[in-house]
């Protein structure tokens, strides 16, 4: 009877370790009508298997890029989706190009981050968390951490697929500005971009857990094979990668990621290794990792995703699941 009451006693003093509340900033573009073709999936997979972690509640969702058709994608993912709280939403900077300028996005993650500490899930350009931490510096300790989709080892190509073509590390090079005043900034950084990612996989044989006799599974399966068939024209395979789950699975999964600890982070300036997509931009600046750097800067970074993690993304997909 004693360790019966002993136990309670632990349970109810704080023992059981609490959700992590992160914020979500992504540049959602899924179904987006555009005139290169179907866009990036990966935010709204990311999303869908946030929503689904009990060790993490997302305590609001800022968009940046696009913000005007991703807000309404939002809304529909959390209607069909989230079986929680409400999770507020709101318009970020409209095109990654206004570092310092507040938007409903910064200035609902300033007033969140007052009332709790938070990790950022940074899923695209750092346009809102840049702004916030230039105009607002004395937020800068409730930040615990920040999870950003970008970076990589000195001369690694980012070549999907079969390699047949290079693409650019779009969520730095969107922004380089923004990137600086976070690698300044004293928050803890943790990468988890492209190179985790490419470890993983998803092809239309992976969507079996779908149900497609319901409306947001078969909206979900319809809306990714156009992006499926831009990915076989361009790389050679039907799929994509699912980059920003690697993102977030650091958080919600770190065991299933192997890591770069500590590592020195710096811009380089090199000849560009994706001349066919940028073919006007002979050289430009690379963000990457290595313990040769002399740098200050320090973060962790993740190296690889392992066995089991993209389970860990397709459990989740069903509106069911």
């Amino acid at each position: 009877m004693k360790y019966i009451i002993y136990v309670g006693l632990l349970l109810c003093t704080g023992f059981v370790k609490a959700q992590t509340k992160v914020w979500f900033d992504t540049d959602l573009m899924i179904g987006m009508p555009d005139k290169s073709g179907p866009r990036e999936v990966d935010d709204a997979f990311t999303l869908i298997m946030a929503l689904k972690q009990p060790q993490i509640e997302i305590v609001g969702i800022s968009s940046i890029t696009y913000v005007d058709y991703s807000y309404n994608v939002l809304v529909k993912l959390l209607e069909w989706h989230n079986k929680g709280a409400a999770i507020p939403v709101y318009k970020g900077s409209p095109n990654a190009d206004d570092l310092g300028v507040e938007n409903d996005g910064t200035r609902a993650l300033y007033e969140a981050l007052k009332k709790e500490k938070l990790i950022i899930l940074a899923l695209g350009p750092l346009t809102n968390v840049a702004t916030l931490i230039k105009n607002h510096p004395d937020i800068i300790p409730q930040i615990e951490k920040i999870s950003i989709c970008a970076a990589r080892t000195p001369d690694l190509p980012f070549n999907p697929g079969h390699g047949k073509l290079n693409v650019f590390d779009y969520n730095y090079e969107l922004d380089y500005e923004s990137m600086n005043v976070v690698l300044q900034s004293s928050i803890p950084l943790v990468f988890a971009g492209y190179e985790p990612s490419s470890y993983t996989f998803i092809g239309n044989i992976d969507l079996a857990s779908l149900d497609l006799s319901l409306e947001a599974d078969k909206w979900l399966f319809d809306i990714v094979q156009p992006w499926m068939e831009k990915n076989e024209r361009f790389f050679g395979i039907r799929g994509f990668i699912p980059f920003d789950c690697s993102t977030l699975g650091v958080i919600t999964h770190p065991e299933f990621f192997t890591y770069y600890k500590d590592i020195p982070i710096k811009v380089t300036y090199k000849k560009n290794d994706a001349l066919k997509v940028q073919p006007k931009v002979p050289y430009k600046n690379f963000l990457e990792v290595s313990y040769d750097f002399k740098t200050k800067k320090k973060v962790d970074y993740a190296r690889r995703a392992l066995l089991g993690f993209e389970e860990k993304i397709l459990e989740t997909l069903s509106v069911n699941k």
